[in-house]
């Protein structure tokens, strides 16, 4: 899920010359290479005339160049000989003085033989260049860049092989097909959904993050800097595997073997690319077994580490691929960063460890958990703020919406993921789902239950869309709640997934809307004009899918396959899929977007919904806030 602070923000173009305005300059441009090509060649071997001319002059004592006593400098583990000076002072040992004064005599003169050689080479060489025309030299030239560009990728380093693992149990991936018509017919609906968004992305904007379907061009956002890294085919793979789409999974897969490189000068957002890319490649790497999605995870999760350099351990919300250089985002409440975001890494960095063997990503998370656990929380509540610097919370500002949301989410799947060992992720989601009935969940005057936010000690009667996805969780965790309460948070699941069904059943697309507010007369409607908009969300879906797999109450499926027909009639275009501005008008205008997570949430929980319980069951799997499932570890880190 992705907060609504990483909305896409438009990417600037590069303008372009034509072809006829861009050969002069690289013609003059080799021009000159090739004059000064020469002009080195020049200046180089007069320059080992010159050095060699030094080692000419008569010996003095004063010139002494080696017995510099650097050996305690260079190789501070190697003690002096006894009777030696210390490093500055010349390093004689008793009663080998003349011995060593031959010996330096002899390297000297070796030297000078080998500077002379040298020299007389460089000089011929340079010769042989100034008979040379242009064109031999600019071919020449030519042939040497080829050489550093062809050395250069053979030095680029293997990956080394990584531990071999027991695979966990892989089961259900395959099945699901229902034997009732209806139910199929809806289910080949959403396939055929999937594949135009996937055979859309393909024409206009393969390689690309994201898809414009109107424009029909590549599009990106902030959140994965300025690099094409096909987020849209990592995002989707395991979508495509469960559909039984596989010409277009090998598709994705030969684009990542060949194309997908973490080496980039781009500063990405360690959350998203978190769950997006390491989530996504291990989930094809489970369901397939394909080695190549494995190492990808690793080599990605390895450019992040950096990311944890801070003062508390706590990461920054950016890190340069390249660099390693971390920040926070600029508006979040004095340089914190986000509690969604930073603890949003378990379920993924478990695996990591799992497959490499590496303790590093294990540690980094469980650090995360050990500070939490030890910092007052006002109201028991958990504030969507930490500085990483101090430690300190930030503005108190609590929500199980956006900036808060897959924190909770994420302490509940810990426990699942397991195999219901980790007690101590469970007791922590048990307190934190305990302060936030307390304090954020009410009735509203027409019987809606909703989730509030928490603001400077009063309560918020809003809801976002991303809160809707908590119907769901709350389902998913009422087997094992304390006090035999699994029956009143299976309730409190129904009740969320009402309410958002309202949000969406009291528009005019019968889409939901980004916010809806629970006061003035107003329940379940957003107010403003920039809450109106619905950018292909998945979180009601995603509430609609867990309930139904808990309770098979038929309104489910049914509620989904309105969602899918408002979508596919409101969002669709010739050119994919695309978010709409305002859910509330008749001809509503498009954003021109094609979010990758409609292929790897959406989309798939909407499959899942109108398939049988056989495929991915959740006795075996545990899906990432993005909707990719990893497997239930019955061997522990």
């Amino acid at each position: 899920m992705t907060t609504p602070a990483l909305l896409p923000l438009s990417g600037r173009r590069i303008p372009t010359l034509s072809p006829g305005a861009a050969s002069f300059p690289h013609h003059r441009a080799t021009l000159r290479l090739s004059e000064k090509f020469i002009l080195l060649l020049i200046l180089s071997a007069f320059i080992t005339l010159c050095f060699g001319a030094f080692f000419f002059l008569p010996d003095n004592s004063k010139h002494k160049r080696f017995d510099l006593g650097l050996e305690d400098v260079l190789i501070p583990h190697i003690e002096a000989p006894k009777g030696a000076k210390h490093p500055g002072g010349q390093v004689v040992i008793h009663g080998q003085g003349g011995h060593d004064e031959h010996r330096h005599r002899e390297e000297e003169e070796s030297l000078r033989d080998k500077i002379r050689v040298d020299h007389e080479r460089a000089l011929q060489e340079a010769k042989e260049k100034l008979r040379k025309s242009r064109d031999e030299l600019r071919a020449e030239i030519q042939t040497e860049k080829s050489k550093v560009v062809e050395d250069l990728k053979k030095k680029k380093e293997v990956p080394k092989p990584l531990p071999p693992v027991p695979m966990p149990k892989v089961v259900g991936v395959n099945d699901g097909d229902s034997v009732e018509p209806d139910v199929k017919e809806k289910r080949d609906k959403i396939r055929e959904m999937m594949k135009h968004a996937w055979d859309s992305y393909r024409q206009y904007g393969w390689g690309h993050n994201e898809l414009k379907p109107l424009a029909k061009k590549g599009h990106s956002t902030n959140i994965f800097g300025n690099s094409q890294m096909g987020a849209t085919i990592v995002d989707a793979l395991d979508s495509l595997y469960m559909m039984g789409l596989h010409d277009e999974f090998k598709d994705g897969q030969e684009w990542i073997e060949q194309n997908l490189d973490f080496s980039v000068n781009a500063e990405v957002s360690v959350f998203e690319v978190n769950i997006r890319f390491i989530g996504g490649l291990l989930a094809a790497y489970y369901l397939s077994g394909q080695e190549v999605f494995k190492v990808k995870a690793v080599q990605l999760a390895e450019k992040l580490l950096p990311a944890f350099n801070t003062p508390t351990g706590i990461p920054w919300a950016m890190v340069n691929l390249k660099s390693g250089v971390g920040r926070n985002w600029g508006w979040a409440s004095a340089g914190s960063s986000i509690l969604a975001e930073f603890g949003t890494l378990h379920m993924e960095f478990v695996h990591l460890t799992y497959l490499t063997g590496n303790p590093a990503y294990y540690q980094k998370v469980m650090h995360i958990r050990k500070l939490l656990a030890k910092m007052d929380r006002p109201n028991g509540l958990y504030p969507n703020y930490l500085n990483p610097r101090t430690g300190r919370w930030g503005q108190h500002h609590t929500s199980v919406g956006g900036l808060g949301d897959s924190f909770y989410e994420y302490l509940l799947k810990a426990w699942l993921m397991s195999d219901k060992t980790d007690t101590e992720a469970r007791k922590t989601y048990d307190d934190a789902i305990e302060a936030i009935e307390r304090h954020l969940i009410r009735k509203s005057n027409g019987g809606l239950t909703f989730i509030g936010e928490w603001k400077n000690g009063h309560l918020e009667r809003k809801m976002g869309h991303l809160t809707c996805f908590a119907g769901g969780m709350f389902a998913l965790g009422a087997d094992g709640s304390p006090d035999d309460k699994a029956g009143h948070y299976l309730q409190l699941g129904a009740e969320i997934a009402h309410t958002c069904h309202e949000s969406y059943d009291r528009t005019v697309l019968k889409l939901g809307p980004e916010a809806f507010k629970f006061d003035s007369g107003l329940e379940a409607v957003a107010v403003r004009q920039n809450e109106k908009y619905y950018i292909l969300r998945p979180e009601v879906i995603e509430t609609y899918w867990y309930m139904w797999r808990f309770t098979h109450d038929p309104k489910y499926r049914q509620w989904g396959w309105e969602a899918a027909q408002a979508i596919d009639k409101y969002c669709r275009v010739s050119g994919g899929f695309s978010g709409v501005k305002d859910v509330y008008s008749s001809n509503p205008t498009y954003d021109d977007v094609q979010q990758s997570f409609f292929l790897a949430e959406t989309l798939k929980y909407l499959y899942l919904l109108f398939s049988s319980d056989d495929l991915m069951p959740l006795e075996s799997w545990v899906f990432n806030t993005e909707a990719h499932p990893l497997p239930v570890l019955v061997y522990g880190v």
